[in-house]
């Protein structure tokens, strides 16, 4: 995506490879520059009236492939100061509990982002994700917040047409002095189309306000304490919740932490450092691709084709530097070409990192770049024409002011674009690729700060949980949007949480270890019971089938990544 608007990333349970792009994918205590003053908010928030709770009328999500779900409205105030006044309306879906008899109550989610949708997450995922003890026992309830999706969105351009061009047109990111002045020039654009079109909306879509809304929405379902279970950036939110409303929390996994003190970067010692510094996703890339590399090199070229054009780690610095030095041209059905660029190559290799389920096809992808290196043309198959209808339906209209607003009112951004430019060029030399790519995630907020978005009512800390409940944390070793060494720090603000590490790969433990799934079962249902610290093997593996010669041309996949990421 464009300008990384998308911060951590949203949480997927089997992600596509490239269309799981971070943002990004993905973090003591003073308010961001976006938003000033000081945190009014306490640790326990002031009720909002029971006449401003929503009711809740479900019905037919539409379509027999949704007939397993059930859909609704929800009317929420625009601002909590002002309960009573203007209202945005928040889309909802729930998996009903399939033992209605022995129903505990409502299982709240969120997949991650910011700007992931709820309502999508639930009816993908819900019927997998959960074992059958959880789906007997509780309604799986997802929403699109505040901005998101089908909810009331923060829009960025009078049309979706102009979105989807201005899109097409960005860069990733910059690597040049020359390309550094020219993504400023877009993010500024995109900043003044958003305060322009959604002002109103952005200074109102702190996740702190998606909290109350969650709130409000326990209220509606008639649920007496919040259980939850929250993915990546839903990880912050379920902070955020538990700091607002620490006496309403029944249950809170989460998944793939981000520490709140970092996110928010409000400490002294993070002035001056860009948010995807501050949670290590630079790193987290570094280590994870490492990781890749070894696999690769154990499973050899009989399970990885990068191993059989020779040493994985020498073709994969040669593939990104012949990218960097010139753009590999593709050339597709119609007659028409389009460019793989290096940043386009960093983005999608990133994405492919996401899942071990993928790496196989980072693998494909690096090898099939190598070939087409040499000989400076590739030509596209006859299912790209069909990958084009695909990818642009998809465009979510509301997609990238619902992911840059969460983002930019929530989280101190540097003031000045040398700062970017120079952490960009020190975080390359410690990190090679990802460190240029992640300091430059979610810029387009120092622009946006600039228009006058802020949201007053966000909460930036202090971050020490005053709640009396246990709450379940979960990390992975090899993460590269949520790096594992912030699981503990993110567990230890917590009275009493329990830390589930997967010894394996990917972004959150999401679809990947039974044993870690029979925790969380048992958490869901008996949550009060004291737990231990606990480690889980994966069951998935990288390279777990033999290698076949890559069907799929180096020009699909760079035409694939390259409408993913944009």
């Amino acid at each position: 995506m464009a300008l990384g608007l998308a911060l951590v990333g949203t949480t997927v349970l089997a992600p596509a490879p490239a269309l799981a792009a971070p943002a990004g994918d993905p973090v003591a205590d003073r308010t961001p520059s976006s938003a000033p003053g000081a945190s009014t908010a306490s640790s326990a928030e002031r009720p909002v009236p029971a006449s401003v709770v929503p009711t809740l009328r479900w019905g037919s999500c539409g379509g027999a492939e949704l007939a397993a779900f059930q859909c609704a409205t929800a009317q929420v105030p625009l601002d909590y100061d002002r309960p009573r006044g203007k209202t945005i309306t928040l889309a909802l879906t729930r998996l009903p509990a399939s033992d209605p008899a022995r129903r505990i109550g409502t299982l709240f989610t969120n997949p991650g982002g910011p700007g992931g949708s709820g309502v999508d997450f639930v009816q993908t995922a819900a019927p997998v994700a959960y074992s059958a003890q959880v789906r007997a026992r509780f309604d799986i309830l997802g929403f699109d917040p505040r901005g998101v999706a089908r909810s009331t969105p923060a829009t960025c351009f009078a049309t979706e047409a102009e979105e989807v061009a201005w899109g097409a047109s960005s860069l990733p990111y910059p690597v040049t002095r020359a390309e550094e002045k020219r993504y400023v020039r877009e993010a500024r654009t995109l900043a003044q189309s958003c305060a322009a079109t959604s002002r109103e909306r952005f200074n109102h879509i702190s996740t702190a306000n998606v909290a109350r809304d969650m709130d409000l929405l326990r209220r509606a379902v008639g649920d007496r304490q919040l259980s939850y279970a929250g993915y990546s950036y839903g990880t912050f939110l379920g902070a955020t919740y538990a700091r607002l409303f620490p006496r309403e929390v029944r249950a809170l996994v989460l998944d793939g932490t981000i520490d709140p003190r970092e996110y928010s970067g409000t400490a002294p010692r993070f002035r001056g450092v860009p948010v995807g510094v501050r949670i290590e996703q630079d790193r987290g890339g570094d280590e994870v691709f490492e990781e890749f590399l070894a696999r690769c090199r154990a499973a050899g070229p009989q399970r990885c084709s990068l191993a059989g054009v020779g040493e994985p780690g020498a073709v994969a610095r040669r593939v990104l530097d012949g990218l960097e030095a010139r753009p590999l041209t593709v050339a597709l059905p119609d007659g028409t070409t389009t460019e793989l660029t290096y940043q386009l190559a960093v983005v999608a290799a990133y994405s492919y990192l996401y899942s071990p389920a993928t790496w196989a096809e980072l693998a494909d992808f690096l090898t099939e770049v190598a070939i087409g290196q040499r000989t400076r043309a590739l030509q596209a198959d006859a299912g790209v024409a069909a990958l084009l209808t695909s990818a642009r339906r998809t465009q979510d209209y509301a997609s990238a002011g619902g992911s840059l607003g969460s983002t930019c009112v929530d989280t101190r951004t540097p003031h000045s674009v040398t700062t970017f430019a120079r952490t960009a060029d020190r975080q390359d030399r410690r990190f090679p690729d990802f460190g240029r790519y992640r300091a430059w995630t979610a810029f387009a907020c120092q622009p946006l700060a600039e228009a006058g978005i802020r949201d007053r009512d966000a909460y930036t800390g202090p971050w020490r949980q005053t709640t009396k409940a246990r709450v379940m944390v979960l990390g992975t070793r090899f993460d590269p949007a949520t790096p594992y060494r912030n699981t503990r720090p993110y567990a230890d603000l917590f009275r009493r949480a329990s830390v589930t590490t997967l010894a394996g790969w990917g972004h959150t433990t999401l679809g990947q270890s039974r044993c870690v799934d029979e925790k969380v079962t048992s958490y869901l249902l008996n949550p009060a019971a004291k737990r231990s610290d606990a480690t889980c093997g994966t069951d998935l593996q990288p390279f777990a089938a033999p290698t076949t010669t890559p069907s799929r041309t180096a020009a699909r996949t760079a035409v694939d990544l390259a409408l993913a990421v944009r």
